[in-house]
């Protein structure tokens, strides 16, 4: 029989610094989105490997939590600058495992860049609070450490998503563990070999691959503090429950359904431009992708212009493919189940074939008119390259439309009218609102973190906010003058 030969070596578990052994494991083939090769092989790791990653980390711990923290950075001053020394190179493993367009993957990588840079400005963060509370009493406040942490990823950002978590959490002096998605597994092998040619000690960051029984280890593991998760609303609901019910910090985002409000005034070209962009950038797979249009009073010369722009979005040019042969037939009923409840497709994307790339896993832009809320496109995540649009009469029922759905990831309102804007920036219930922006991604400082079934848990995930989340508070209270009055505070 023939042994098929793969594009990248099979992939292996990273735990104190070098690549573990898969003997025990079973494997599962990893396949390009874009070509629907077999590019490698990924273990599904059982309880035994973890065990392993966690005792590494422990092993690290004491060094590392004890390191200065203006010292932690520096390992993270030098691998910025490898990320950036490794632009191609990362990119290429983004398009490869995930099908995303060359340009899509760079911005991935250039957002880890920026998130890595947030970390380094972490000494100038977390100074504690000293304060002389009575004579001869000082009271004073400091952040410490977790232990050892985890970090589950999902498919559709191989880079970013790690990047949100590996350098704040170890520049604050945790160990981790990071779980990535077994469809996606090339870049955090990428990453580890990064971090350690910048000088990170073996053991502060292992990676253990696998699938669903491994997430429940994670979530199990008695030696690990806190978990953080990105992937739907069904799995982010029980992964948080796990692990909190096993007394862990868990932050634990889930999916959306994000809803762009369209009003008469707004521009036409900067609308349109941006609505598509929002529902087909990264093929629709991201939860911050605009899958609804809600067009308030006449918007049809915006509808127009807007099915042109989807119109220049070619699949193979500048669409990317979507995660999976299954991803591509879920889209597709999507489609055909609003086509048979009534409503209208402007612009059809199902059946895409890219030449040369026949066996790749593509959906065209798509355009629905006249969605109505009862229908199910209207009410679950897609997750590809479709906008489904609805009309309303008047502002309040866009907004009643948006504020009924479970999720509360994001919403947009596109106008020129100030009262308006503001008028849905108070109103709209989701924890991040966009002004003529189709996909309004706060940028670091500020935190990525939406409300509702969008995110279960205190604290977001990046951002000042994750700080919170990554660390505990260490008071003292010292006295060193015993001749000072004694009184109830001393």
């Amino acid at each position: 029989m023939e042994v098929q030969t793969l594009k990248y070596p099979a992939i292996r578990n990273h735990i104190a610094g070098r690549a573990a052994d898969n003997a025990s494991a079973d494997t599962m083939d990893v396949f390009s989105p874009l070509t629907g090769a077999l590019i490698s092989t990924v273990p599904l790791s059982g309880a035994t490997a973890l065990d392993e990653a966690v005792q590494a980390a422990q092993a690290a711990f004491p060094s590392w939590s004890a390191t200065p923290i203006k010292e932690r950075v520096q390992i993270f001053y030098r691998y910025k600058t490898l990320l950036e020394r490794d632009m191609k190179a990362l990119a290429d493993l983004v398009r490869e495992e995930n099908g995303k367009t060359y340009d899509e993957a760079r911005a991935e990588v250039e957002k880890a860049i920026e998130l890595t840079e947030f970390a380094c400005s972490m000494p100038q963060l977390i100074q504690g609070e000293f304060l002389e509370v009575s004579k001869g009493v000082e009271a004073r406040v400091e952040r410490k450490p977790l232990g050892v942490v985890a970090s589950i990823a999902p498919f559709n950002f191989p880079n970013m998503v790690p990047h949100w978590t590996i350098p704040n959490a170890l520049v604050l002096g945790n160990t981790m563990i990071l779980k990535p998605s077994e469809q996606v597994p090339l870049s955090a092998v990428k990453i580890a070999e990064l971090l350690k040619e910048a000088g990170l000690p073996d053991g502060v960051l292992n990676i253990v691959n696998g699938d669903r029984t491994i997430v429940e280890a994670i979530c199990d593991h008695p030696d690990i503090t806190a978990v953080s998760f990105v992937g739907s609303t069904k799995i982010a609901k029980v992964v948080y429950i796990r692990a909190t019910s096993n007394l862990k910090r868990c932050v634990a985002l889930g999916g959306a359904k994000n809803h762009l409000m369209v009003l008469p005034d707004a521009h036409p070209d900067m609308t349109a431009s941006n609505v598509a962009a929002s529902m087909s950038g990264c093929a629709g797979q991201r939860c911050m992708a605009g899958s609804t249009m809600i067009g308030v009073g006449a918007v049809d010369h915006i509808v127009n212009k807007l099915v042109a722009e989807a119109q220049k979005i070619v699949p193979g040019q500048n669409l990317g493919s979507v995660i999976s042969r299954e991803a591509k037939e879920r889209i597709e009923q999507h489609i055909t189940e609003a086509e048979a409840a009534g409503a209208k497709v402007l612009l059809d994307g199902r059946g895409a074939v890219v030449p040369g790339h026949e066996d790749g896993y593509y959906v065209g832009p798509t355009v629905i008119d006249y969605v109505t809320p009862d229908m199910r496109i209207a009410q679950e995540e897609v997750f590809g390259p479709v906008l489904a649009i609805m009309r309303t009469n008047t502002l309040d029922e866009a907004l009643a439309i948006e504020n009924a759905n479970p999720y509360g990831n994001a919403a947009a309102v596109f106008t020129q009218s100030g009262s308006h804007a503001r008028y849905v920036m108070d109103h709209a219930n989701a924890g991040m609102i966009g002004v003529n922006i189709g996909v309004p991604v706060p940028r670091e400082p500020f935190s990525f973190g939406g409300w509702n079934e969008s995110k279960f848990g205190a604290c977001d995930i990046t951002g000042k906010s994750s700080i919170e989340f990554w660390t505990q508070l260490k008071k003292t209270t010292t006295k060193w003058n015993p001749e000072s009055r004694v009184n109830w505070m001393s």
